[in-house]
């Protein structure tokens, strides 16, 4: 989208779509890119949110001049996030328009001078300050200080009269915007599980953060919600804000993730006997993953989504296969809790790798269930037959909690 696109009369999305990038903070894919959303507001003041990417400046600025033409300048840029895919442009636009002022919280005026060495012309902001752009477009922003969501200078601003949230990275999510950047335009239901892959990896570790910060914008009338990744939510806000209000409380839906690997299929084969037994209770939704071959961000999101987590692993060098251990050391990290946890895998000549697993269950929130299988080498028929009564088990269980 070469184009500014307009979100009301004097308020225009400005950012750019990145389909090279293959990998988020060198870390997690992006196998339909990702967006940077910045916004520009034209009242007597033009005011510019967030910026973007600095690889993409060129196209970012022609964006800008289309707006305002090649005489009008920008006043504020306004800092809600000071990660580098946000405020990567913030020195090139500088040298555009050397008299805009840096607006953002005061953690943020510190990393402006570590992180760029900007120090002049810039304005602190507290919770509930505003900032008044003009008569002609009635815009005024006040801003919401919202710590550790998932920085600890972030914040959002919110557009009083035109009830628009500009939420930083809170409520956004992977993936480019096709044609379209509105939540009526786009598949939202594709972008709903990649939000969900961003926050539980990405923000899930702050989740009391989010409470806090969802409890700041209580009684805010809202009617855009306009994140710096994904779509902008004007259709119904509320979807965005409600699933992050669930996600963030850790509630989740009927489902379980079964997540496993294996060298040699021992392991395989008992997998395929719990999701039997899964099966022959009724219980239809289940996501399968291969810890080998998934990349973690997916078994993670999943995780975060559903009621049930099954793992299975066989033990190596005494321990957990690695792949899992990856799994399960980011489960922690991210702080998951109040899940129904069941463990299955086998070992050869030494155990370690389900002892690791409960270990693992008892550490975190986690109400593990019985049977707890494992089998040496090859799994007997005995085995095979715990396997089934640990997806039947699973289950009721998670019948019996949504009851």
């Amino acid at each position: 989208m070469k184009a500014p696109i307009p979100i009301n009369g004097s308020t225009w999305w400005i950012g750019v779509n990145d389909r090279e990038t293959d990998l988020f903070e060198s870390i997690w894919p992006l196998p339909r890119g990702v967006s940077y959303n910045s916004y520009l507001l034209a009242d007597e003041k033009v005011a510019v949110v967030d910026t973007v990417k600095s690889s993409a400046f060129d196209a970012y600025l022609a964006k800008i001049r289309r707006v305002l033409g090649p005489e009008r300048t920008v006043d504020y840029v306004v800092i809600n996030h000071m990660e580098p895919d946000h405020s990567g442009s913030l020195r090139l636009l500088r040298e555009v328009f050397p008299h805009a002022q840096l607006v953002g919280s005061k953690k943020t005026i510190e990393f402006l001078g570590h992180l760029y060495g900007i120090t002049d012309n810039t304005r602190i902001v507290g919770h509930g300050d505003e900032l008044d752009l003009g008569d002609s477009g009635g815009h005024t922003l006040r801003f919401a200080l919202t710590p550790m969501v998932h920085w600890p200078e972030t914040m959002m601003t919110y557009d009083t009269a035109h009830q628009i949230l500009f939420s930083g990275d809170a409520f956004g999510g992977f993936g480019a915007l096709d044609g379209g950047i509105f939540d009526d335009e786009v598949d939202v239901d594709y972008f709903d599980d990649e939000i969900l892959r961003y926050f539980s990896n990405i923000v899930g570790k702050y989740c009391p953060m989010v409470q806090r910060a969802l409890a700041k914008l209580q009684g805010t009338p809202i009617k855009v919600v306009a994140p710096t990744h994904g779509p902008v939510w004007r259709a119904d806000p509320g979807r965005i804000l409600g699933a992050y209000d669930r996600w963030s409380r850790y509630e989740a839906d009927d489902g379980v993730v079964l997540a496993y690997a294996s060298m040699y299929g021992n392991t395989t084969s008992m997998m395929e006997s719990v999701a039997k037994g899964l099966l022959d209770a009724g219980f239809p939704t289940v996501r399968v993953h291969d810890a080998s071959r998934t990349h973690v961000s997916y078994i993670v999101r999943d995780a975060w989504r559903y009621k049930g987590i099954i793992l299975g692993s066989p033990t190596y060098d005494t321990g957990l296969f690695p792949p899992m251990a990856n799994l399960v050391n980011l489960l922690a990290e991210k702080k998951l809790k109040g899940r129904i946890l069941g463990v299955f895998g086998s070992y050869g000549w030494s155990g370690g790798g389900v002892k690791a697993l409960t270990e693992f269950a008892a550490q975190g929130d986690y109400n593990l269930l019985e049977p707890v299988v494992e089998a040496r080498f090859a799994p007997t028929p005995t085995d095979i037959e715990a396997c089934r009564l640990l997806g039947r088990t699973m289950a009721e269980r998670i019948r019996a909690a949504s009851a």
